[in-house]
């Protein structure tokens, strides 16, 4: 890998003169929040500062935010298709159709952490093993903690969750909470805000870090923390563009991003989360609830129904899981 890594190094080293004669190559990143979101911080913005340092008069990555180019989550790879943008990020939960097999890195209970679950995600997606990134480069990917419930309605106990009406991220996540008595609505994170505002709803799942950057927690006050599976989303970039870039440009962009990436946002991202889930605790007008030992049994026992019903489905579902219990238990070893 390294020796890898250093011949495209020269490659660049030997080109970069002829190619500095001419303006530098810019690729358009759609983004569908704000410069000030942890998403951006801890994720995006190390990756472009690094390939545009690194490419300096050769390639330069602008970023479009606040959904200059298309606020939809579930139209970004759309966007990507068509050539309106360059890279993206992508919420495989909002185009399960496309990305028919991100359930496997959504299980609730299987991964250890954020890190594990990014650093599998990103094997899987950039090896091309799970549908729908065939068509992609796939910069990095990334899994959020185990999302929690936060909701303008009391929660200090499981039952207390029957009836009420939380948005979920995905439609695995629906059938978790439904099989624990929640009325599920899935929703864009960017719409949850609006909903809530407007009493349709009366909770969602989001980790920490999300809270306050989409407004939940000005209308949330009682904050569930039972981890349900991870959120995950990646940045990819249409792979005719990417192999139609130079040569030295391809290889800028493939040092920068990968592996290392995802597990350096986790671990930025874990930070965020522990520090705003600090900020709860302390604020008297908020209740922060971790499950009782009883409530925590039912929800593992859940959580393995799930799990145990999803791999059940098909053979493909089966082979998945297996793939991912290898690479988890490659990761545990090697730490």
């Amino acid at each position: 890998m390294f020796a890898r890594v250093l011949r495209l190094l020269v490659v660049v080293s030997a080109l970069a003169p002829a190619m500095a004669a001419a303006d530098p190559i810019t690729l358009k990143f759609s983004f569908f929040t704000s410069d000030r979101s942890a998403i951006y911080q801890q994720l995006i913005k190390p990756f472009v500062d690094a390939v545009n340092a690194d490419g300096k008069g050769l390639v330069e990555i602008k970023v479009y935010f606040s959904g200059a180019i298309s606020k939809v989550q579930s139209a970004q790879p759309e966007l990507l298709a068509d050539g309106t943008a360059d890279m993206a990020i992508v919420v495989p939960g909002q185009s399960p159709e496309q990305f028919s097999d991100i359930a496997v890195v959504e299980l609730p209970g299987l991964f250890r952490d954020s890190q594990e679950a990014s650093q599998v995600f990103t094997r899987l997606a950039s090896g091309k093993i799970l549908k729908g990134f065939d068509d992609y480069e796939v910069i990095s990917a990334f899994v959020s903690t185990g999302e929690s419930i936060h909701s303008r309605k009391p929660i200090a106990l499981l039952s207390e969750l029957n009836g009420q009406t939380i948005r979920v991220n995905n439609s695995l996540e629906a059938t978790t909470l439904e099989k624990l008595g929640a009325i599920p609505v899935q929703l864009a994170i960017n719409q949850t805000f609006e909903k809530l505002s407007e009493g349709k709803i009366d909770g969602a799942t989001l980790p920490p870090s999300m809270l306050f950057e989409f407004g939940v927690g000005r209308v949330t006050s009682h904050h569930y923390m039972m981890q349900l599976g991870g959120a995950p989303i990646a940045i990819v970039m249409n792979h005719d563009k990417f192999t139609a870039l130079p040569e030295p440009v391809q290889a800028i962009i493939r040092k920068d991003s990968g592996e290392l990436l995802a597990v350096r946002s986790a671990s930025g991202m874990a930070a965020v989360d522990q520090r705003i889930l600090d900020e709860l605790k302390s604020d008297p007008r908020r209740t922060v609830v971790v499950p009782s030992a009883d409530d925590a049994s039912v929800i593992k026992s859940t959580f393995a129904s799930i799990v145990d019903q999803w791999a059940a489905s098909s053979r493909h579902n089966r082979e998945l899981l297996d793939r991912v219990r290898s690479e988890i238990a490659k990761l545990r070893s090697n730490n």
